[in-house]
């Protein structure tokens, strides 16, 4: 056996766009139904979703078949945790609230192994090597290892450039709420302050050859942020789209002129899109 190879840092690399979905509904069962929808990524988050070390490995269990990348989000960018998070699997990582390139270069190294990095030794119990049936994993490891560093927070606005610029770091994210928050503007990440400040981020994080990402449900934004140049965007949160879908489905049925209104699939019609 050989260390898995990373096609989506490959990708990124190669500046090819890569469209992805958030999932938070924290259950393998569910991201397994996502993993063969065609997003080239999906994002399991650990940090506002219920994930633990479990959740998070059965979640890369269940997408392993499939021909999309999971990435996974820890709660924080906590060293220790980063070492359990590779150990069972994931390879590559967008971590929340950086702030600073001295932060940025910690996290870096705890994805790699000594003497390049800090990052503990124990393929024997790892998934990650396949507990030590891949033979070289120990120094092939590294190679495939995708830290993306999230941006959103003013004061990491203003050290962007340092973080983008720090060796071992693959892309910055923007996220938008948390950003606009930051920002005095609380629930609104399509604020065109916070639009502006994506765009420059962008652009800042093209300059230092690394690649940019954001999250932007909103298909218009999305596309905005695209044509700047983000190479890794979530264009979906598996919530939002089940809730609405739900909501929409509801609505229809119980509003006697929407249900009315609604095509016959038995008669050839179909019904109402439910997602963007």
């Amino acid at each position: 056996m050989k260390t898995p190879p990373n096609p989506f840092k490959q990708a990124l690399k190669e500046g090819r766009v890569q469209i992805g979905v958030w999932c938070g509904l924290a259950d393998a069962y569910a991201i397994e139904a996502i993993a063969g929808t065609g997003f080239d990524w999906l994002l399991i988050d650990g940090e506002h979703a219920p994930n633990d070390l479990r959740t998070v490995l059965g979640q890369l269990q269940a997408v392993a078949p499939y021909p999309t990348h999971p990435i996974v989000r820890p709660v924080i960018g906590d060293v220790a945790l980063i070492k359990q998070l590779l150990d069972v699997g994931a390879q590559t990582l967008l971590i929340p609230v950086v702030e600073s390139a001295e932060q940025a270069a910690t996290l870096v190294a705890a994805t790699r192994y000594p003497p390049r990095g800090t990052r503990g030794v124990g393929s024997a119990l790892a998934r990650s090597s396949r507990w030590n049936q891949i033979g070289d994993y120990l120094h092939t490891a590294d190679e495939q290892m995708c830290v993306l560093l999230q941006v959103e927070t003013l004061k990491g606005v203003e050290n962007l450039a340092a973080i983008a610029d720090t060796e071992g770091v693959d892309g910055v994210f923007f996220g938008p709420a948390d950003l606009s928050a930051s920002m005095g503007l609380i629930g609104q990440p399509g604020h065109p302050d916070v639009q502006r400040a994506i765009l420059d981020g962008i652009a800042a994080v093209l300059a230092a050859g690394k690649a940019p990402g954001v999250l932007a449900a909103d298909p218009k934004l999305a596309r905005q942020y695209l044509q700047a140049g983000a190479l890794f965007v979530a264009v979906g949160v598996d919530t939002s789209l089940l809730t609405r879908a739900c909501r929409e489905l509801a609505a229809a049925f119980k509003n006697p002129l929407a249900a009315h209104a609604m095509p016959d699939p038995s008669r050839g019609g179909h019904l109402p899109r439910t997602t963007p």
